[in-house]
């Protein structure tokens, strides 16, 4: 058995990239208009590990999508937690959970998906203003 990809449903798929690749660093892999079917799926990956890819399905006709917290979160080890939050900081994006202990941090999606940041090896030292930050939202 091979893990393929987790996929996401959103509602603005040119938000949703800003969000996925312009913040979050990911790279578009591939795309697929199905006209037919009337949606768009990207996939998308970790720049240097395609092997574990997040699909972007777009369907083209509006609809509302609910629950975007029970599906749990999508999982990303990073190389320095301070400067990926500062990164999507600068990107607009919220930091639900600000990585206070150098380890772990929690973002969400335009579409509601929880996204955790986790701290490659061990964690950085504690640093501000993320050790004071509070929580924001729901992560």
């Amino acid at each position: 058995m091979k893990y393929l990809h987790t996929m996401v449903r959103v509602r603005d798929l040119d938000q949703s990239l800003a969000f996925y690749c312009d913040a979050l660093g990911l790279e578009e892999i591939s795309r697929k208009e199905v006209e037919e079917g009337r949606f768009t799926l990207v996939f998308l990956a970790a720049p240097g590990d395609h092997d574990a890819q997040v699909e972007l399905t777009w369907n083209w006709d509006d609809e509302e999508y609910t629950g975007g917290r029970n599906f749990g979160h999508i999982a990303y080890e990073v190389n320095d937690i301070y400067a990926t939050c500062a990164h999507l900081q600068e990107h607009g994006v919220t930091i639900n959970r600000p990585p206070r202990d150098g380890r772990m941090a929690f973002v969400r999606s335009p579409d509601g998906i929880s996204i955790e940041l986790l701290q490659a090896g061990e964690p950085l030292p504690v640093q501000e203003p993320w050790a004071s930050m509070p929580n924001t939202g729901t992560w």
